[in-house]
């Protein structure tokens, strides 16, 4: 993204609102959505701006405009904020409006209502001499903004959309505390309320983002997404799809309907889930692509309506897939199913979603249930053991996918045999394992630990726990804040070796809560009587606990959990 097509700086409402540059919201920009939790918050903030000894300056977030010539710009985000500031502006008017209706100080009134009006609402183009409104709302909401609030006429309130009654609603909240504003304050109520406005429009500022075309917009979405700053590319994505829909189509209910689909998957899966979720669908079925790429390569090959008709119904395909990945307990799949995808959610692994897509849609179920199976394997083996890159790996499983694809004979077997090189083979499986660290001060480390002994003393003891289960607690043999009784351990030794594995073991919570920082002598009693068959081999072949005795351990805890995370075809 070149300087060129990218500016920021800030500005107060004043600066970007009182000029002569207009704002449009695209046409299929999400309609006006704000609530009176949002009114009142930012009403707090303008009262806490404007009051004698209060905040000089109030920062309101970012917006992302669009122009071509720096003169119109396109809300890119920020509309909800823009919209309400004018519904504010439109409730100043309208007190004025009233107090020159009776006949309170008329002629200045009527100055400062125009001179308002012109300022921040609209503007007499000095060429065609007609007023131009300085915002435009969706397709959606305009009419309504331009025909009934922007004129301070009527509301009408019947037969309106739920955005239409939404702007209403804000226009005669804001109106009501307009007034009652305007009332507290000491002096003539309209000299008051163009006070309010004035100071407002000072204090209020915003960093602004302009950039010249959609491409570069979306990347400051990924940018500022990155930073933590919550910003949705989803909008700019259904604007130009939509748009491509438009060209060719006046059917206002066909395109209603369309529209109605799009709100119901982004509602289902989340504003900011949805890029995550495009991406992996596109790359399950086209080609890879990083998510920075995304909207590129979309805008280059969904170019037409059937482009547009195709993704969606495709997406739609999709997104239970989608769900159950990311929300298997609220899925509807087989028990064993959910439970792998609970695994590959806490192990944090996504890259084999586009395979599972693939599998899901082209592989009957026990296929489908195969290669799932061996998506957790690898991810255990690859991911969180090996912690080996993962970049080439999701190339493989997004490849992978697009085989599955285009190939109506190909199986699991054949699936599996295309994810072979990712799939660490036992000998390196083994040493990855023997040397691993896994700090259980984090939470979701915590639950793998809980996960991989419990899987261990299943497959060595043949007792199953459930790694949830409360009443279990891991015991850090040598523990995490030794004390008297642990000298066989350097300081530097005790660093290395309380997070390996083989320093783990699993033990009921009141026996371990009364252990503590006891010594190996105290704790191996316990450890004797303990329900877990691992727990128990180990106080019975270890008189003492050393360095030596933890990384012994360790290699033959490797031994088993070869044989537990496991794809026998490619073993």
């Amino acid at each position: 993204m070149s300087a060129s097509n990218f500016k920021t700086e800030n500005n107060t409402y004043r600066k970007l609102i009182g000029n002569g540059l207009t704002y449009r919201i695209p046409r299929f920009q999400r309609d006006y959505s704000w609530t009176d939790e949002e009114w009142e918050y930012l009403w707090s903030d303008i009262l806490e701006s404007v009051r004698d000894g209060g905040e000089t300056a109030h920062y309101m977030g970012y917006l992302v405009l669009q122009s071509q010539d720096e003169k119109t710009f396109d809300v890119i985000d920020g509309q909800q904020r823009l919209t309400t500031l004018s519904l504010i502006v439109l409730a100043v008017l309208k007190n004025l409006q009233r107090l020159i209706e009776d006949k309170k100080n008329s002629d200045d009134n009527q100055r400062r209502l125009d001179q308002i009006r012109q300022t921040y609402i609209g503007y007499l183009d000095p060429v065609t001499l007609i007023t131009r409104s300085k915002l435009s709302l969706n397709r959606n909401n305009d009419n309504y903004y331009q025909t009934h609030l922007v004129s301070l006429g009527h509301l009408p309130q019947r037969g309106l959309r739920a955005s239409e009654h939404s702007l209403r609603k804000a226009f005669e909240w804001y109106d009501r505390r307009v007034k009652d504003y305007s009332k507290k304050e000491n002096g003539e109520e309209g000299i008051a309320l163009a006070s309010l406005l004035e100071t407002m429009s000072d204090r209020l500022f915003f960093t602004v983002i302009s950039v010249t075309d959609e491409l570069n917009a979306y990347k400051v979405f990924e940018t500022l997404n990155a930073r933590g700053v919550r910003l949705s590319s989803t909008n700019l994505l259904k604007n130009y799809l939509f748009s491509v829909l438009s060209k060719n189509a006046n059917n206002v209910e066909e395109m209603q309907s369309l529209e109605n689909r799009w709100e119901s998957m982004v509602s289902k899966l989340g504003a900011e889930s949805f890029p995550d979720f495009l991406r992996i669908h596109w790359i399950s079925r086209k080609s890879f692509v990083r998510q920075s790429e995304l909207f590129k390569i979309i805008r280059s090959k969904i170019i037409d309506r059937s482009g547009v008709l195709d993704l969606l119904r495709s997406m739609e395909e999709d997104m239970d897939t989608y769900l159950a990945l990311t929300n298997p307990e609220a899925s509807h799949w087989a028990p064993q199913w959910r439970a792998w995808a609970q695994q590959l959610r806490m192990f944090r692994v996504r890259q084999p979603f586009s395979i599972l897509f693939a599998a899901h849609r082209k592989l009957n179920d026990d296929d489908f249930a195969t290669v799932l199976r061996a998506c957790v394997m690898i991810s255990f083996r690859y991911n969180v053991i090996g912690s080996f890159p993962t970049h080439e790996q999701e190339k493989i499983y997004s490849n992978t996918a697009q085989k599955l694809n285009t190939h109506d004979s190909y199986n699991a077997s054949q699936v599996l045999e295309s994810l072979q090189t990712i799939y660490p083979k036992d000998d390196t499986f083994k040493i990855s394992f023997t040397d691993k660290i896994i700090r259980t001060t984090d939470a979701r480390n915590n639950r793998v630990v809980r996960y991989i002994l419990c899987e261990l003393e299943r497959q060595d003891s043949n007792n199953a726990y459930d790694f949830e289960n409360a009443i279990l607690n891991i015991e850090h043999i040598l523990p995490q804040n030794p004390s008297s009784g642990w000298e066989s351990f350097s300081d530097e030794e005790a660093h290395a070796l309380v997070y390996r594995i083989g320093n783990m073991t699993m033990l009921e919570k009141k026996p371990n809560r009364d252990l503590g920082n006891t010594s190996y002598d105290q704790k191996r009693p316990v450890l004797r009587e303990s329900n877990f068959g691992l727990t128990q081999k180990l106080a019975e072949e270890n008189t003492d606990w050393t360095p030596e005795r933890v990384s012994a351990r360790q290699k033959k805890l490797a031994d088993i959990a070869s044989s537990i995370w496991r794809i026998s075809q490619l073993s």
